[in-house]
């Protein structure tokens, strides 16, 4: 088995969607999980606050420089992460057309080190 980490890409400003649409996708989301958690795939899975919340901690000379806010800035941002256990990229693969369905967003998929995809 491999972990992979599905990362949602979330549009910079728009508007949230209306509370309606956004029910939906909360309770695809919530099946979604349910089926992960009964296949024995998932691991973890949260949303993040918006990217104007960060902090930054950079190293220089020495020291380390604490600046508040994003350090790229882009037109999407990461709005949150699932990390699944399954046995190959094609699994992960699957997994992540129906949270792009279920959320409507892109997803990005990449393996972390030290899986089979090594």
């Amino acid at each position: 088995m491999t972990l992979y980490l599905l990362s949602i890409q979330q549009p910079q400003g728009e508007l949230p969607p209306d509370p309606e649409f956004l029910a939906g996708v909360m309770r695809q989301l919530g099946e979604f999980r349910d089926e992960l958690t009964s296949s024995g795939s998932w691991v973890f899975g949260q949303g993040l606050h918006g990217p104007e919340t960060a902090t930054v901690l950079r190293p220089r000379d020495g020291e380390v420089l604490v600046t508040d806010g994003p350090f790229v800035e882009g037109k999407e941002y990461l709005g949150g992460i699932t990390i699944i256990d399954v046995a190959d990229l094609d699994a992960a693969l699957a997994w992540g057309r129906r949270y792009a369905v279920a959320t409507t967003l892109p997803i990005e998929v990449r393996p972390f080190h030290g899986g089979a995809e090594d």
